[in-house]
């Protein structure tokens, strides 16, 4: 490809917007050309302006190093991602079914009371049937047996759903995590089209198609969090964003949200008991009843903090959700369908329970705790990755080929003394995009965080969050170190 940014652009098989040719592919003509009549210069003047502009509007996570809060900003590359229309249709029409499978997994798994009335055996359906073994269910480190009547009957557990996806080396979208908890990215996909209109508009009519809005995830995303709201509640449901405040490392995100949904920011301090048996939160010096908390606090904590009345955080929102005057999105708990061990039987859930073949491809994945699995990945793990199943704390990932024999040796051991602790997976090259590294454009791997939203109908959120590996060559993004893209999605 001419032109002084793509210069020396090394031909990745895997990239989005350059072939092995050297050529830009369908769809980036326009905004390689846009690209270059900005000049080398001028990218790099947008890519200062970014970092200042971003760092003074906070955009950044928080982690703790030596029991110490550090302040990290999220880079973002002044080179959009471009998803097309027919990928971004097939991207929604196979989240969206991964959502309902994975509700209705949590569905069963927290069914009130275990099964029917009378049953001997008050297994999940899935497992009667004989798809998942019973210690996948019963046994999970993410399953919280108190979360059973944290939801109101009938209600969908997981509101809001991420699901992180790449493009494998032959084009396909393959989904490589499922996020079910308390997801993060909305905000930072908002911030991002903030960033990209003020620094770099004249790209928008550059690719000659309309280029979605993020801000129309938000009345979506409104109406999915009303819905959470218990049957019977009167008039418009009150909604409120629960958060742990600063110390969260989504801080930044937090007040993103509940600035664009219009709704109060609440602590567990703000939040005091009402007579009835819900929850009212004290906003600008005035109680406010809520009926819908959007929670992002983490599960494994908020039985530390206490409301108002001095009552223990998760006591207090059990009791109103009891009462039948609140609704939580997310509902505590759904660790048991997301972690690394969960991954492996979404495709089996989706058969089950929706009946239909998956839409997306999941990565090969082996669940150790299967004797069977273990011993037919036991001599390959110079080829595997190999993950931890949430709960169990330790490393997260360990790339096989980028193991020692003596890793791999004491990896082996470690498996075999506690097979319940780890997933293995065959590895996955993501796909790259032109990101501006030292002046020039390089190949960055990425993958792309999709949102999807579950009330009265289930549906994918029309913004996504592109993440960047932070050096080139194999790379994991969303790792400590990487970046962001705006990402557009075209009509």
């Amino acid at each position: 490809m001419s032109g002084e940014l793509f210069a020396g652009y090394p031909p990745v098989r895997t990239d989005e917007a350059v072939g092995p040719d050297g050529r830009p592919r369908s769809g980036w003509v326009s905004l390689a050309a846009a690209l270059e009549r900005i000049g080398r210069d001028g990218l790099a003047d947008a890519d200062t302006e970014l970092a200042a502009r971003r760092e003074a509007l906070g955009v950044a996570t928080s982690v703790w190093v030596d029991g110490r809060q550090e302040l990290r900003p999220v880079p973002m590359d002044p080179v959009p991602r471009l998803v097309g229309a027919r990928s971004w249709a097939t991207l929604s029409a196979g989240i969206v079914q991964r959502h309902r499978a994975l509700d209705a997994f949590l569905a069963d798994a927290y069914r009130p009371a275990g099964r029917r009335r009378g049953d001997a055996d008050r297994a999940a359906e899935i497992v009667r049937a004989g798809v998942l073994p019973g210690w996948a269910v019963e046994h999970s480190p993410g399953r919280d047996p108190e979360s059973v009547s944290r939801a109101w009957p009938g209600q969908r557990r997981a509101t809001v759903a991420a699901t992180d996806v790449v493009r494998s080396t032959d084009g396909r979208w393959v989904v490589v995590r499922d996020n079910l908890q308390v997801p993060s990215g909305i905000g930072y996909a908002l911030a991002n089209r903030d960033s990209a209109r003020t620094v770099t508009p004249e790209l928008f009519g550059a690719v000659g198609r309309p280029v979605a809005d993020p801000a129309e995830a938000i009345p979506l995303l409104a109406r999915a969090l009303a819905d959470a709201a218990p049957p019977g509640t009167p008039g418009a449901p009150r909604i409120a964003l629960l958060t742990q405040g600063e110390s969260d490392g989504a801080w930044f995100e937090h007040q993103v949200l509940a600035a664009a949904l219009d709704v109060p920011l609440v602590r567990a301090g703000d939040l005091w008991p009402r007579g009835d048996g819900g929850l009212e939160a004290a906003v600008g010096g005035q109680r406010v009843p809520v009926d819908v908390l959007y929670r992002r606090f983490d599960d494994a904590t908020s039985g530390a903090y206490r409301i108002g009345a001095d009552v223990p955080l998760d006591v207090a929102l059990t009791e109103a959700v009891r009462a039948g005057r609140l609704g939580l999105a997310n509902v505590p708990g759904n660790g048991v369908a997301d972690d690394a061990a969960g991954y492996a039987w979404v495709p089996s859930m989706v058969r089950f329970y929706l009946g239909e073949e998956p839409l997306l491809d999941s990565v090969p994945a082996w669940v150790l705790a299967d004797p069977a699995a273990w011993a037919e990945v036991r001599g390959r793990l110079h080829e595997l990755d190999v993950e931890e199943v949430a709960g169990y704390g330790g490393r997260r990932i360990v790339h096989g080929p980028a193991c020692s024999a003596a890793e791999l040796e004491a990896l082996c051991r470690e498996i075999a003394a506690a097979p319940h602790r780890f997933v293995a997976r065959e590895p996955l090259e993501p796909s790259t995009v032109p990101t501006l590294a030292d002046g020039v454009l390089r190949p960055r791997a990425v993958d792309l965080r999709v949102f999807s939203v579950a009330g009265a109908t289930t549906s994918v959120l029309p913004l996504a969050l592109t993440r960047v590996a932070p050096e080139e060559g194999p790379g994991r993004p969303g790792v400590p170190g990487g970046g962001s893209k705006d990402t557009w999605l075209l009509g």
